[in-house]
């Protein structure tokens, strides 16, 4: 939620966390996952990112994995 007030423009948002994967491994998986959700019928939105990254994050078989996903999540915070 926004505290501004202003309506959450998702498209934007979601563009712009896109924008901020700056290595392709990180495009990459973020493409996997939005294929993931579109595939099921999914709504895209910051919600289903975070939902998918998580489980990946659970499922993460290294450390090098784990902070991959950490880093993902930590774009689409904003952090």
């Amino acid at each position: 939620m926004r505290q501004n007030g202003l309506v959450p423009n998702s498209a934007n948002d979601i563009a712009r966390y896109f924008n901020k994967a700056s290595l392709p491994s990180q495009q990459e998986t973020l493409g996997q996952i939005v294929v993931e959700i579109l595939r099921a019928g999914g709504n895209l939105n910051r919600k289903s990112l975070c939902t998918k990254l998580v489980r990946r994050l659970e499922l993460a078989s290294s450390a090098e994995e784990e902070r991959h996903y950490h880093v993902l999540i930590g774009l689409l915070f904003g952090r």
